[in-house]
């Protein structure tokens, strides 16, 4: 079996990675939200396709199926359904423009940083787990999750279910003169008690 140049992930890397950020200056600069959330979409897709090159398959699948699949979708709709005033979204643009200037700062200092140590020869990564290469990403970290960390799973799943539970609790308003579907009542009905047949007099012609 030929091998791969290993110039060609390479060049994968950062092709992806100039059309992420392409993408996500798109989310931010677009005049039409529906095409900010698009362009989104697409910064969601590429970031999966580079955990993919980094053999982070896991992730990769869930941003795609959790991400793009339901929470954009539904951001999607959202957007489309409001009315939302443009012009008044990008009076707040250059409001905060001095400090998304600072936040892009920071990363960039921080990837400067990781990159500085890793050209230095530290290491700044922990070594490679055999297990995770031979089995794949996903069959170890779910025998990882339910084999050492069932207990801490299983008190997290537990722990979302109450939160979900309560939060449906704080939300549920009753309202007065709401109408409330009753089952039996519908199941019980008679025609004679909805339907009247009336008979009028024919009119005729003179």
């Amino acid at each position: 079996m030929q091998q791969i140049p290993e110039i060609f992930p390479l060049i994968l890397f950062y092709g992806w990675s100039g059309m992420l950020i392409a993408a996500a200056v798109g989310v931010i600069t677009a005049r039409n939200p529906v095409h900010s959330v698009l362009l989104l979409v697409l910064c969601f897709v590429i970031s999966a396709a580079i955990w993919l090159l980094l053999r982070a398959e896991f992730l990769a699948v869930a941003l795609v199926l959790v991400y793009v699949g339901a929470v954009m979708v539904l951001l999607l709709f959202v957007v489309m359904m409001l009315d939302i005033n443009v012009e008044r979204m990008r009076e707040g643009l250059t409001r905060y423009a001095p400090l998304g200037v600072l936040v892009g700062l920071l990363l960039a200092a921080q990837l400067s940083s990781v990159w500085w140590l890793r050209r230095s020869g530290l290491e700044i990564a922990a070594p490679a787990d055999t297990l995770v290469f031979e089995e794949g990403n996903t069959q170890a970290l779910g025998t990882l999750l339910y084999t050492e960390h069932l207990y801490a799973f299983e008190i997290a799943g537990y722990i979302l279910l109450l939160a979900i539970i309560g939060a449906i609790t704080l939300t549920l308003r009753r309202r007065k003169g709401l109408r409330v579907q009753q089952v039996s009542e519908q199941v019980a009905v008679r025609p004679e008690s909805r339907v009247r047949l009336v008979r009028m007099p024919v009119e005729k012609d003179e």
